[in-house]
């Protein structure tokens, strides 16, 4: 074992050099040592007592890198967990750090799926009470923060239900025993530890504030699904404990030292833990509500000084503006926060909402950044502060629509038989304080300050669930009194106009008709509005064009299609890559939205779009700047639309003609930016392709393809298109395709299929063979397109599960490919081959137990044995022992009428 360990320790260190060559042969002796039944145990071994810290974060990802790769095969024996756990308990921060991931998985398997590892709770239990920090008056060997980071990646995985379609599933005995044995006297240290901390003269201690952390968490991750019985006695003292920490932070923006910073880890951890209570476990924290609500309280109206506070200090905020919105969903919370909203709203959530000097600080220093960093998908707004600002709306939007005090109705009379009459009626709190508190607040003149006003506009945007329940009357006085004027102040303030767009986009799903024409004119001035001389206007410019797709989505049909089609088209090619990003997603939106109204405006839009994105495609072309991908993914929709729109009785139809010849314009169109995106910048050796284009959008250049290939109507157009020059570069691309996603692969898997079509209606050069080059070469076959797409085909089998359907399906169509040569049929061969390779070892992953996969696996395999009986055997029985016998034997069982998805009466049969 000695001489083990010594020899790994030197391989490890090697794998540190700056060559690679060392860095190689060490890395692949290594994986020949692996399969030594000792390797792992000298792993552990070295990541404890290596000779530098180098070596011991090595060995410790290998150890973890091991640990996965054989997890699923083998169970863990009881000496390596125990060996295992050792090494945690004494290793250093950092390998800590590595160790602890691979040691979830062991838990998940060993102590949690299997519940086989009966020791491991008792025993660290006794590590625990015995660690430096419990055992305060003994010699401790073992590190109490080690032992918690042991104990929460043993937590980790309840935060979760681990059986999520059961009903009120019962907390898991697991839980259960480590909440009894180690949460339960943890409390006690905890409670212990808060004492200190806060009492301490000299400041913070980072091992105390650390374990504090560590127990938070572990509290979190057992209370965010379950609630362990013998937790639920303790819950008020706890939280007497975490709201002595929320209480002890200060909100004035000072700096931060790393003891402060874990302490408001920690913060943040306990209002998570207060927000898992109250939703998931409510009628154990009513009687604790005066306390959360007294607590939380004071954090949400520190917001007023949000703009001096760093990111930690600002999600404590946000999180606290969480907890006061779900205490409102409760009887308890409800009395005892509603008398206090309008201060709430004063005090509190309006402070957010304005724009402060660090919003205009990082509009003006760097837009771009500014945007990507803090325009979520989810709220399209400039918003610095954007995890509090998020919350306040929130809970502002839960304020709204809440129920004011009963209306009087005492002077009504009530009319004989009408019981409603005289029973009070309650009015929303929106009507009654937050619409005219907003309304305290005038739009300024445009060299007035609008930093009110910004805050303004944010409130709006969270009234969606109030204006649907007002009469359109309602919504278009507000929106014609607050918000359009903003597009007319002079001079033009953009951080308003921003927010403005945002606020119509949110409000789109309930604008009334009347009102849809009106925004859509402000909001199309919007997304063309250049910069200011000292100003960027590149977020009022993506707002607006968020808000105009909202408002699409939202059924708004403008009454002509071309002028925002030419406006966004026009201005994509005299913008930059980021604004030029925004113009194409909205182009997506209007071809989507817009069918047969923008389908007789496509060839225009396609003709403009090739010549923008042709002058970006550079000469070398990896990487492809944005602008270019965005564009291929809008041609790849513009082509989807244009085959959508083809008259249903095209030979009677008397704009059939109009059609055809508008294909075959966008079908040459886009042949010519594929030749310059693929043929232009490859190196060309005797006519063959030495080196391919990258594999940047190819889901949506094979769309693009896809679409010229259906247009091919005679074999001249197949060379005029180049069609099999592109289909050779583009197979060699997809034969080396590893980063299998749903979408791209769709389009390639479709792309085949006309491509296969196509070959049997005209026959295309160097599909099947390929060509041989000129002498004095060897008269050797290059590559064909058939064999780059069987590549991707076995790929798509052995590797992506989901593809393997279509797949499969692709593999049926090329074996059956007519072949006139012999040249041909040994293609063929190669085909059958790797097919029955590639299915029967896909097969035999899943082979254990019927699954719907085995169906168009099993059926390949009959393809291929029509096409070649004795050489599938061959493949078969060489692949495992009785293989053709299992294949069989397999083939029957599906053919049962038990079998799901079962067979289909035709072809499915035949094959069988």
């Amino acid at each position: 074992m000695g001489t083990l360990i010594s020899q790994i320790s030197q391989l490890l260190s090697q794998t540190l050099s700056p060559d690679n060559s060392v860095i190689s042969s060490a890395t692949e002796t290594l994986d020949r040592l692996s399969s030594l039944p000792e390797f792992p145990y000298a792993l552990i071994a070295i990541s404890i007592g290596g000779e530098s810290p180098g070596q011991k974060i090595a060995a410790a990802t290998y150890l973890k890198n091991f640990t996965k790769r054989h997890i699923d095969s083998s169970k863990t024996s009881v000496e390596f967990r125990n060996r295992f756990v050792q090494a945690l308990l004494q290793s250093e921060p950092a390998v800590l750090k590595i160790l602890v991931e691979a040691f979830r998985l062991i838990v998940v398997n060993e102590f949690i799926k299997e519940n086989s590892w009966p020791e491991l709770v008792p025993e660290l239990r006794s590590v625990i009470q015995n660690s430096n920090l419990v055992n305060e008056g003994g010699n401790s060997q073992w590190s109490t923060i080690n032992a918690l980071t042991v104990l929460q990646a043993i937590i980790r995985p309840f935060q979760y239900f681990l059986n999520p379609t059961i009903p009120k599933e019962p907390v898991p005995q697991q839980l259960q025993l480590i909440a009894k044995e180690i949460l339960v006297p943890l409390l006690a240290l905890f409670h212990h530890l808060v004492e200190k901390a806060l009492a301490a003269p000299g400041g913070l201690e980072m091992e105390i504030e650390r374990v504090l952390f560590i127990i938070c968490k572990c509290i979190y991750f057992s209370v965010r699904s379950y609630m362990p019985v013998d937790l639920l006695p303790l819950l008020p003292s706890f939280c007497l404990d975490i709201f002595r920490i929320l209480d002890s932070f200060s909100f004035d923006g000072t700096s931060l030292d790393d003891c402060y910073l874990l302490r408001l880890k920690t913060g943040k951890r306990s209002l998570q833990i207060l927000c898992a209570l109250i939703t998931r476990h409510r009628k154990h924290t009513d009687k604790l509500m005066p306390n959360i609500v007294n607590c939380v309280s004071k954090i949400v109206k520190e917001s007023s000084n949000i703009s001096k506070l760093d990111f930690l200090s600002e999600r404590i905020i946000a999180l606290a503006f969480d907890v006061v919105s779900h205490v409102l969903g409760t009887g308890p919370g409800w009395r005892l926060i509603s008398p206090h909203f309008s201060s709430l709203l004063e005090a509190a959530i309006f402070p957010t909402l304005i724009m402060n000097q660090k919003d205009i600080l990082e509009w003006e220093e760097d837009a771009d950044e500014y945007m990507s960093k803090n325009l979520p998908s989810d709220l399209k707004f400039m918003d610095g502060n954007f995890t509090a600002r998020k919350s306040a709306i929130n809970l502002l939007g839960v304020i709204t629509m809440a129920k004011g005090p009963p209306a009087s109705s005492s002077s009504t009379k009530r009319k004989k038989g009408d019981k409603s009459k005289g029973k009070a009626q309650a009015s929303s709190i929106g009507d009654l304080l937050v619409l005219p508190f907003l309304s305290r607040f005038p739009i300024p003149p445009g060299s007035s300050p609008y930093y009110n006003y910004y805050g303004v506009l944010m409130a709006y945007g969270c009234l969606q669930d109030f204006l649907r329940e007002r009469s359109p009357f309602y919504t278009t006085n507000l929106l014609r009194s607050r918000v359009l004027p903003v597009y007319s102040l002079f001079p033009c303030v953009p951080y308003l106009v921003a927010n403005a767009n945002w606020v119509l986009g949110e409000l789109a799903n309930c604008l009334p008709e009347e009102m849809e024409a009106e925004v859509y004119e402000a909001l199309l001035k919007a997304l063309v509005i250049p910069d200011m001389e000292d100003i960027s206007c590149y977020p009022v410019r993506v707002s607006a064009a968020g808000a105009i797709a909202e408002l699409l989505e939202n059924d708004y049909f403008p009454p002509e299609w071309l002028p925002v089609l030419q406006v966004v088209v026009n201005n994509i090619d005299n913008v930059d890559d980021s604004d030029s990003s925004n113009l194409f997603d909205l182009l997506r939106t209007l071809v989507e939205v817009g069918d047969g109204g923008v389908a007789i405006h496509i060839q225009y839009v396609v003709s403009s779009l090739v010549q923008t994105i042709s002058k970006h495609i550079p000469p070398i072309p990896e990487p492809w700047p944005q602008v270019v991908e965005r564009g291929f993914a809008a041609l790849a929709v513009i082509a989807q639309t244009w085959e959508d729109s083809e008259p249903e009785e095209i030979e009677e139809d008397e704009s059939s003609d109009e059609w055809i010849s508008g294909r075959s314009t966008i079908a040459r169109a886009f042949s010519v930016l594929l030749q310059q995106a693929w043929l232009n910048p490859v190196q060309l050796v005797d006519g063959e392709i030495s080196s391919l284009p990258p594999s940047s959008c190819i889901g949506d250049a094979s769309k693009l393809l896809w679409f010229i290939v259906r247009s091919v109507d005679k074999s001249n157009t197949v060379s005029d298109l180049k069609v099999s020059e592109l289909l050779k570069v583009w197979a060699g691309v997809i034969a080396d395709w590893h980063a299998w996603e749903e979408l791209e692969d769709l389009s390639i898997f479709e792309c085949i299929s006309e491509v296969i079509n196509l070959h049997r209606k005209c026959e295309i050069r160097n599909f099947i063979v390929g060509s041989v080059p000129s002498p004095p070469a060897p008269p050797v076959h290059r590559s064909s397109i058939v064999e780059g797409i069987g590549a991707f085909v076995y790929g798509a089998i052995s590797e992506y599960p989901s593809a393997t359907w279509r797949a499969c399906s692709c593999v049926h169509s090329l074996l059956h490919i007519p072949t006139f040569s012999v040249e041909a049929e040994g293609v063929k061969q190669s085909l059958v081959i790797a097919s029955s390779q590639a299915a029967f070892s896909r097969f035999k992953d899943i082979q254990s137990k019927p699954v719907p996969l085995w169906k168009p696996l099993l059926l390949l395999l009959s393809s291929c044995y029509l096409c070649d009986p004795s050489l599938v055997e061959k493949i078969l029985e060489k692949a495992t022992e009785n293989g053709f016998t299992v294949w069989v034997s397999a083939l029957m069982h599906i053919a049962s009428g038990d079998f799901e998805p079962a067979l289909s009466a035709g072809s499915d049969i035949k094959l069988l």
